[in-house]
């Protein structure tokens, strides 16, 4: 029985990695597990140059979620490739930076730096995140076509690119990326949302509206993953409410070939360890050997 996965050219031990902006770069997260079990990876999105991130109160807890407007907050790429990247990879697992380049002219640097940066496995593109200024562009397939060529003209590392579930047609900016060169979509990123304190009557979320994650947006994010992967022909990393092994096996069964855990990371700091045990368990149950046989096996709708 394996849990290895393909992702293209790219072999993981089994297919749990951790998602961006809940994982930072790994150091808390060692604490509570060994973070050479993952699959994979994903530290916390960098840009050009450093941002401050939006105003507070920054995230807020609901019934089944968390709403959150951090507004990529980080160091910027030159802090991440000289202080943030020595540490990841000593970790023993694959690294999948992610990349918010700007525009189409940042991702030459971003390219350039990152294809010789020692370590890294591969780039996930972030063209996607609610909480930013530019949040509108992200969204068109023009767009995102414009970005991927770009970054796959100078980046030589494998590309994911991450995608948002706040559009009509998550299909054709799966298909655009398809066609100007991502190796992987990665799907989906939060859904946009908002909270309210009726009393006072104002958001609850220093930025007004924010990105929606969690359990209640599972469904969303399997049926974004099953439509993308009905229309392309690279692999899939789900994303959206994941939290015991019973959720990997729908999206993989939906057709992701991996899978990152995000806000499950917060309320129990071992659960992406505790899916790894599990797995096998659920398999020997099914009669699975090797999680190939099951990935994309769900008829098309």
């Amino acid at each position: 029985m394996t849990l290895s996965v393909k992702l293209g050219a790219i072999t993981l031990s089994n297919p749990i990695m951790a998602a961006s902006g809940t994982f930072g770069y790994a150091k808390d997260a060692a604490r509570f597990i060994d973070v050479s079990r993952l699959g994979g990876i994903v530290p916390k999105t960098v840009t050009k140059n450093p941002r401050q991130g939006n105003k507070p109160p920054r995230t807020v807890e609901t019934t089944a979620g968390l709403l959150n407007a951090i507004g990529l907050d980080n160091d910027g790429l030159d802090e991440f490739c000289e202080k943030k990247a020595p540490y990841l990879r000593t970790l023993g697992c694959p690294i999948f930076v992610s990349a918010a380049p700007g525009s189409p002219e940042e991702c030459q640097e971003f390219g350039e730096k990152l294809s010789t940066l020692e370590g890294m496995t591969a780039v996930e593109m972030n063209i996607s995140c609610p909480n930013v200024e530019h949040r509108n562009d992200w969204a068109t397939p023009e767009y995102c076509a414009a970005m991927t060529k770009a970054m796959r003209k100078y980046l030589t590392l494998p590309l994911s690119v991450k995608l948002t579930p706040n559009v009509t047609s998550i299909v054709d900016l799966a298909k655009a990326a398809e066609a100007e060169g991502a190796d992987m979509i990665s799907a989906i990123n939060t859904c946009y949302g908002l909270a309210i304190d009726w009393r006072k009557r104002k958001s609850r979320i220093g930025n007004g509206y924010a990105g929606y994650s969690g359990p209640a947006i599972k469904p969303i994010a399997l049926r974004c993953v099953k439509q993308i992967a009905d229309a392309v022909n690279i692999p899939i990393i789900g994303i959206g409410g994941i939290a015991n092994a019973e959720d990997v096996f729908d999206f993989l069964v939906a057709g992701a070939s991996a899978v990152q855990i995000g806000t499950a990371n917060f309320y129990t700091p071992d659960v992406t360890v505790r899916i790894i045990e599990e797995m096998p368990k659920i398999m020997a149950q099914e009669g699975i050997n090797d999680l190939s046989e099951i990935i994309g096996t769900l008829p098309k709708i």
